[in-house]
């Protein structure tokens, strides 16, 4: 996957700007980041060295070239199904039991306006909870302008450089479901504290 993607980024003269804030913890962690752009799941694997699985909406099957990244090793949520996104969510469980990496997006789709990011959903904190496991936020701050999200071939695309920023990471060992909105709100305003300019 990593090959893939830096094969993909290079040649569409993409360059990565990384702002790293603090070091990241010991795996297994649970990467959130805004979603703009596909371009956001080839940047990860380009700016993450420890391994982990994505999960993705079960629609990115059908998208050209960013569907080699949803195969086999990575889940696809139906978010139309009950039963299929529990099932999604155990085995996102069953991978850090194993100490991988869970990478998703919260809001669970691309915001339509980006980069003003669409409100949060529950299930990366509801893992974390569950898990004990940190949380490292991501700010993607100008992939919306680099790659559009139209129909894949009516998408404009355009060489630069895309700005990532990895905040330091949130603890959750000793938190409880009762903490589940605190920590969803405490990470959402750390992702968008770096785009609020954009707004």
């Amino acid at each position: 996957m990593r090959v893939w993607a830096n094969y993909l980024i290079y040649f569409d003269f993409i360059w990565i700007d990384k702002k790293q804030m603090a070091a990241l913890p010991k795996a297994p962690y649970i990467i959130c980041a805004n979603h703009t752009s596909y371009l956001d799941i080839v940047l990860t694997y380009c700016v993450f060295s420890d391994y982990f699985v994505f999960m993705g909406k079960n629609e990115l099957r059908k998208v050209p070239l960013f569907n080699i990244f949803f195969k086999d090793m990575n889940i696809l949520v139906d978010r139309k199904s009950t039963t299929g996104s529990h099932r999604a969510f155990l085995r996102a469980g069953a991978e850090i039991d194993k100490g991988h990496c869970v990478a998703l997006f919260p809001e669970g789709t691309i915001a339509p306006k980006a980069p003003q990011m669409l409100p949060f959903k529950n299930g990366a904190f509801k893992l974390a909870l569950e898990k004990q496991v940190p949380i490292v936020p991501v700010t993607f701050i100008n992939n919306w302008n680099l790659l559009e999200d139209k129909a894949f071939w009516k998408s404009r695309c355009r060489p630069g450089v895309a700005t990532i920023v990895i905040h330091p990471y949130i603890e959750t060992k000793g938190m409880t479901e009762e903490d589940l909105l605190s920590l969803k709100s405490k990470v959402f305003d750390t992702i968008n504290e770096p785009l609020k300019s954009f707004l």
